[in-house]
């Protein structure tokens, strides 16, 4: 398998399929997944001529259990290193839900001043900010955060398994075709990392201010959600990213869940392959 070593000594598990001179596309999973999120979508591309490559975030996945650093910053400076690691340049960047946090966090503070980076996109993705604040009033109040992180403390296997069955994949909605193994397969990914990098990157995705992240990005951004996103509100995510991001492309899909990039994959590949080579 391959890692690479961050400063602070994580190893950082990722994969690189393809040819070494094809354009390369970088995927960045939500929590409390890995990598393997990503297999659709990166053995569609591979398909299509693309170089594609894709890393656990640390404490998820295969990389290293450390206890701490669980933050966007330390996300997004991990996705530099497998970057530098690769020596990777005009890469497209995509991120599903805390991914997209990392991708807008990384792309502000280390792609675009490095001048590796060709295209964003985000999907589903938690930016500018989740909480409810002052400033963000329609943000999701503390007790939602607290609730999961609770949920977590008390039984992580129920956790996940609950919120994979139910509101990721809308497979809580009335006449939903409920894959199992769809569930099966995102609470095998969770239970691979640690439970306190979860616990602690509940607040990375939910506190985290990315405003001025997302007005920093001048590279042409796709930004995707459903509007029956039932884990990060749309209006308050995609919508607000939009209006931010100063050369945005912004797609609705009606009925869509927060997981369409597994239960819609074929329409969501679509339409990312098209803006790769647009």
């Amino acid at each position: 398998m391959s890692y690479v070593t961050t400063q602070d000594g994580v190893e950082i598990f990722f994969k690189d399929w393809g040819a070494k001179d094809a354009q390369p596309i970088m995927f960045h999973h939500g929590w409390p997944l890995s990598s393997d999120d990503w297999d659709s979508q990166m053995l569609f591309f591979l398909a299509n001529g693309y170089r594609v490559v894709a890393h656990d975030r640390r404490g998820h996945g295969r990389s290293t259990q450390i206890g701490t650093g669980h933050d966007m910053d330390h996300y997004a400076a991990d996705a530099a290193a497998v970057v530098a690691h690769l020596d990777l340049n005009n890469v497209i960047h995509i991120g599903h839900s805390t991914g997209g946090g990392e991708v807008a966090r990384y792309v502000a503070q280390h792609g675009q001043p490095q001048g590796r980076v060709a295209k964003a996109v985000l999907v589903s993705a938690v930016p500018p900010l989740m909480l409810q604040t002052e400033g963000n009033p329609d943000g999701l109040p503390m007790a939602v955060f607290d609730g999961i992180r609770a949920g977590l403390a008390a039984n992580r296997a129920q956790l996940f398994h609950d919120f994979a069955a139910g509101p990721f994949y809308g497979f809580n909605r009335p006449g939903a075709t409920v894959v199992q193994a769809t569930i099966d397969n995102w609470w095998r990914q969770g239970m691979m990392g640690s439970a306190q990098a979860h616990y602690d990157g509940i607040a990375a995705f939910s506190e985290t201010d990315q405003t001025a992240d997302l007005k920093a990005i001048t590279v042409p951004t796709l930004v995707l959600q459903g509007d029956d996103d039932q884990v990060v509100p749309y209006k308050n995510a995609s919508v607000m990213q939009a209006e931010l991001l100063p050369n945005a492309t912004l797609k609705i899909y009606p009925g869509f869940s927060h997981g369409m990039l597994s239960v819609n994959g074929d329409v969501i590949n679509a339409d990312l392959l098209a803006f790769a080579r647009n």
